[in-house]
């Protein structure tokens, strides 16, 4: 259990969920947290993050920081996806264990499922089948990650903890035009076309893939709370619980934007996986359940897209 003044390090502070997880222990009182911006400290190199724990001793990680991306990104750049996110997670776990950390929290993603995974997704199905070819790579990394703290666990007696969640969305989140996720890319899109007067908006795929989305401050709620009472080698699914089509979420985003023109789909572009919904019955077990409505978090997502543009 973390006291109000521990030594608490938020790798990835400046990222969403970084961010989130911030706010979340600055809401709950917790005065000691420790950051640092990627030119004050590169996790990608061994030396930099070995003089960095030797020198802070954190008590208590949440490592938010990660490179990622939407389809077009993670198909674009496999090999930077690959070596960027092994570095950060190898370089961090293996300095915090290094230097006594009392525990570690290790965020991943629901793509480390297989591609054709039974539904809703249980934490034990990961390695069971075949990953989704479009984040292969991330995946792989992620997946590494997770184990190396369930191997320390297992080999050294280390409480290191691991959380997947679905796809998020929220503040801070990435509104490039072509590396997004699905969310701030229909934001993006459906924004600008409203300013632009568009008569029509063109997505991806053909519509019918069903997603689950979880808004971010849900998932920093989450982690905090597993920090303080969950230990184990299972990872932990964070998910909202609900399906939606991509049609209806575009449909939804558009709705609340502004966009009133018409919707077409490129059936040339990939769709990803079929259907990836998480089984967050565990989560629900400890005593966890999101908060924030779909059309309540796109509504601040929006909000908060103009603020950042702005």
């Amino acid at each position: 259990m973390m006291n109000k003044d521990s030594k608490i390090f938020v790798a990835g502070h400046k990222g969403m969920v970084g961010s989130a997880i911030f706010r979340e222990l600055s809401r709950n009182g917790y005065t000691n947290i420790i950051t640092r911006t990627h030119s004050e400290l590169d996790l990608t190199r061994q030396s930099e993050v070995e003089s960095f724990f030797a020198e802070e001793k954190p008590e208590y990680v949440f490592l938010a920081a990660a490179k990622v991306g939407g389809i077009a990104a993670n198909s674009a750049a496999l090999a930077d996806f690959m070596y960027y996110n092994m570095m950060i997670e190898m370089n961090v776990i293996h300095s915090a264990f290094s230097n006594g950390c009392k525990k570690l929290e290790f965020l991943g993603s629901s793509c480390i499922y297989p591609r054709m995974c039974p539904q809703p997704i249980k934490e034990e199905y990961l390695l069971s089948g075949y990953l989704e070819k479009t984040n292969e790579a991330y995946a792989l990394a992620k997946i590494s990650g997770l184990k190396y703290c369930e191997y320390l666990n297992t080999q050294y007696g280390t409480d290191y903890i691991s959380v997947m969640p679905c796809n998020l969305y929220g503040p801070n989140d990435n509104y490039h035009p072509e590396y997004s996720h699905v969310m701030p890319a229909l934001i993006r899109r459906f924004h600008e076309a409203k300013i632009s007067g568009a008569d029509s908006v063109t997505c991806w795929g053909d519509g019918s893939p069903l997603r689950e989305f979880l808004y971010v401050d849900d998932l920093a709620e989450l982690c905090v709370f597993l920090m303080n009472n969950y230990s184990g080698n299972e990872t932990v699914n964070a998910g909202s619980g609900k399906e939606i089509t991509i049609k209806d979420l575009t449909a939804l985003v558009a709705e609340i934007v502004g966009y009133s023109g018409k919707i077409l789909w490129d059936k040339s572009k990939p769709n990803g996986t079929p259907r990836k919904i998480m089984d967050v019955s565990k989560a629900a077990s400890l005593g966890w359940k999101a908060r924030t409505s779909l059309r309540d978090g796109i509504r601040l997502a929006y909000e908060d897209f103009l603020k950042h543009r702005a």
